[in-house]
């Protein structure tokens, strides 16, 4: 028998194997197979993976099942099913995410279940809005700083600047100003090793690093980075007054090897997606002038003249200018990310459909937030219907799905909200924009965080 007829012969087997083993249930939801053994709808599914899950549901109804990659991948998009999403017993978050952590971090499966609640516990512990609160003066400092760096004028893309002022001065408030990169060029390196890291961390999630060299060296490089961090904190060198910092407490509370690794994910984590929310926030709100005047007045009622170089920002002056925090929430709401996970660990009951135990269930955000049911005229950038949410007692709107919810919602939501808030509120009262390109649609390649612009958004600036 020649080599050929081996090949082929494994080809068969391979396919008869994969079509045996993935008969479906009779009682198990439309499932999109493809047609290539192990890798499924994959190809297909990653081409456009938001555009993929609209198409699906309207195909095959509010619940379906994908195979990609050797993974059922199982979307549920009605509301009254995101309850069971977050709070059944029967799904399972970190077993979910166990496998992307191991590929994004390389921080072991034992090492993740046994430290992964109690930096959940540390993050949700020290961000909540009282420990926030306590981090405004100094992060407002930091944000005053960063931004003087930008000069009275200039032009750039609009990603671009706020990842410049963004990542120093939030890495000095979280980690510590002794570890934030504090020259132009450490923030332009950082910047860019960030950025691939960044922009590649879904790929990474899914992929070996040998197919995503430049990538798995820019995870080294960032890995090397917060193991000089870390040191910089065992060997009591940061010397930051007031309370300890996050990365601080997380030096306590990782006790193995794999403490540089949390600290990676920490550190994806406080910036990934602040970044694109603010980006998103400011072009829309330069892409609507009535939204731009109705901001701009609160902000300068709130800032009373103040010096535009070292503005003071309290607590108190954000409570004045609601619309911002609307803005900033109608963003989250249009760019959420494009699907969430839980695994299954128990069957479960959906419509008529029984969930097998093993299947990743996927809820889409993105999706849930363009339910006219919750959102009218869902495609339109509208911060007033954030009026009706009770913002003052932490509640969002009906629907709002962005920080998840149950358990593991995100541990970071407030001071994320009171650091956007802030952020913005301070660029638009020192510097005024003109959009040099027209607003970008949301790239529909990625599922993971929040959604990054498919094209190019230069602007103008100068201090008002």
């Amino acid at each position: 028998m020649d080599w050929i007829t081996i090949v082929l012969s494994l080809a068969v087997l391979l396919i008869s194997l994969y079509l045996l083993l993935s008969e479906t249930s009779p009682n198990a939801p439309p499932c999109v197979k493809g047609w290539i053994p192990w890798f499924g709808a994959a190809l297909e599914f990653g081409k456009a993976p938001l555009h993929f899950i609209a198409e699906a549901r309207a195909k095959y109804g509010p619940v379906f099942t994908v195979h990609a990659a050797g993974k059922r991948l199982t979307f549920v998009t009605l509301p009254e099913h995101f309850r069971i999403f977050f709070m059944s017993k029967d799904v399972d978050f970190e077993q979910a995410v166990q496998d992307p952590c191991y590929q994004t971090a390389s921080i072991s499966k034992e090492s993740f279940f046994k430290f992964h609640p109690a930096c959940n516990s540390l993050i949700k512990g020290r961000l909540t809005p009282g420990n926030s609160a306590l981090l405004a003066d100094h992060l407002c400092e930091e944000f005053n700083a960063h931004l003087e760096q930008l000069g009275t004028k200039g032009s750039g893309c609009l990603n671009d600047l706020v990842r410049t002022v963004m990542y120093p001065a939030v890495m000095s408030n979280l980690l510590g100003k002794c570890n934030a990169p504090g020259h132009m060029t450490a923030i332009q390196e950082f910047k860019q090793k960030f950025a691939i890291y960044d922009e590649g961390f879904e790929y990474g999630s899914q992929l070996p690093d040998l197919f995503l060299r430049e990538w798995a060296q820019a995870k080294q490089w960032l890995l090397s980075t917060v193991r000089n961090m870390i040191s910089r904190v065992q060997d009591n060198e940061c010397t930051d007054t007031g309370n300890q910092t996050l990365l601080q407490h997380l030096v306590t509370t990782i006790t193995d090897k794999f403490l540089p690794n949390y600290g990676l994910l920490m550190l994806w984590a406080s910036l990934a997606n602040a970044i694109p929310i603010t980006f998103w926030t400011i072009a829309f709100m330069m892409s609507n002038p009535i939204t731009y005047r109705t901001a701009m007045e609160q902000i300068d009622a709130a800032m009373k003249k103040q010096d535009k170089k070292k503005t003071s920002l309290t607590l108190e002056d954000l409570q004045q200018m609601p619309y911002v925090k609307w803005c900033i929430l109608e963003a989250m709401r249009l760019r959420a990310p494009g699907a969430i996970t839980r695994k299954v660990v128990q069957p479960i009951k959906l419509q008529n459909y029984i969930i097998p135990s093993g299947d990743l269930l996927m809820m889409s955000p993105y999706w849930a937030h363009r339910n006219p049911e919750y959102f009218p005229n869902p495609e339109e950038f509208r911060p007033e219907r954030w009026e009706q949410a009770d913002l003052v007692k932490n509640a969002f709107l009906e629907g709002f799905v962005a920080f998840g919810g149950g358990k593991y919602q995100c541990p970071g939501r407030w001071y994320a909200i009171m650091e956007l808030h802030m952020f913005v509120a301070l660029i638009l009262y020192k510097y005024e924009f003109t959009l040099l390109d027209s607003l970008p649609k949301p790239s529909p390649l990625h599922l993971v965080g929040t959604q990054q612009p498919e094209g190019p958004c230069s602007v103008e600036y100068r201090h008002r």
